[in-house]
């Protein structure tokens, strides 16, 4: 599972049960994916992997 983190998106790369896994965690922690993306804006991409 590959979350990428840019300006103005997230994009989920992997399985389709990782991808509703990783949203069910993310939901603890924000409210919207709108607050998600403007907690982690940064000026380059950045590449997480889990």
């Amino acid at each position: 599972m590959k979350v990428y983190m840019m300006d103005n998106r997230i994009i989920l790369v992997g399985k389709a049960w990782e991808i509703r896994a990783k949203l069910r965690e993310y939901q603890q922690k924000y409210d919207s994916v709108s607050n998600w993306i403007e907690s982690h804006t940064t000026n380059s991409p950045t590449t997480k992997k889990s």
